[in-house]
């Protein structure tokens, strides 16, 4: 019987994004329910969910053969694991996440050397710890259950570490950023066995290769339009490309059709720059994986 990849899938804020990653690179995940133990359409692979703050201990140990957690986890835990591949995604964008030192606003700390004896609140209690250490300055770091960013305003500590995508609730509770610490994005990884068996490692390259083609086509789109063959030149100058556009002459007709990829960010200044140099019946068209 073929030994399965056993897979960890992250609990929490990160889930159901990863799922929805899973879906555009063509695995289907169903979570019933409360079961850590989600249905995936491949025979090759059994799913367990698990906290990301976790992920990195179990797939070191053996128990998962590889998970896909942030690299601050892998970082606080201090694991020995195989990253396969970075992937930049999160629950709120598609951008790395930060763990930042804030302080209030009106307080007088402006660098890390200014809180030497203070005590500082984090959910990443080792990784803190470390960092200041490295750096000579003697804090006291505690370890917040939540709601770290009430800490400083209800005085239970001077200043935080904590993570951030777009600083808005930094920012709500009047803080004020003073370092950041460490950027972070998600990693699938694995257990160094797990990656040293060929069929499991083959299983685990396939994975990251449409997992990122995935990631890639979530900033792409299709275009494909209709341009007369006399128009052509002016239409092609205004077209981005991985390489360059396809182009194709319409049956029995001085038409050719034109397709082409472009970035979803140039996409809806680009189409009336289109129409205006002579292109009709543009289509725009999501992808789901770019190679």
């Amino acid at each position: 019987m073929k030994d399965k990849l056993k897979l960890g899938i992250p609990k929490g804020s990160l889930q159901q994004a990863t799922i929805n990653l899973f879906s555009r690179a063509g695995w289907k995940i169903n979570v019933n329910g409360r079961s850590y133990f989600p249905e995936i359409d491949d025979p090759d692979i059994d799913c367990a969910i698990c906290r990301a703050q976790e992920m990195s201990k179990h797939v070191e140990s053996g128990t998962l053969d590889a998970g896909l957690t942030g690299r601050d986890w892998i970082a606080e835990n201090q694991s020995d694991v195989h990253v396969v591949c970075e992937l930049v995604y999160s629950k709120v964008s598609s951008r790395p996440a930060r763990w930042v030192l804030a302080v209030a606003a009106d307080s007088p700390y402006e660098k890390p050397e200014d809180l030497a004896g203070k005590t500082i609140a984090t959910e990443m209690v080792g990784f803190t710890k470390r960092w200041f250490a490295q750096r000579g300055i003697d804090v006291e770091v505690e370890f917040s259950w939540g709601a770290t960013e009430a800490k400083v305003v209800n005085r239970l500590a001077d200043a935080i570490v904590e993570v951030t995508e777009t600083e808005s609730t930094i920012r709500a509770h009047n803080l004020r950023i003073i370092h950041e610490l460490m950027q972070t994005n998600t990693q699938l990884i694995a257990n160094h066995e797990a990656w040293k068996n060929p069929e499991k490692r083959t299983k685990l390259e396939h994975l990251a290769l449409l997992l990122k083609g995935a990631l890639r086509a979530e900033k792409l789109v299709g275009l494909k339009m209709n341009v007369p063959q006399s128009r052509v030149d002016g239409v092609m100058a205004l077209l981005p490309s991985l390489k360059a556009p396809t182009v194709a002459h319409l049956y029995q007709s001085d038409w050719l059709s034109v397709e082409t990829v472009v970035s979803v960010a140039e996409v809806r200044d680009l189409i009336p720059r289109l129409l205006a140099a002579g292109a009709e019946g543009i289509l725009e068209y999501p992808l789901n994986k770019v190679l």
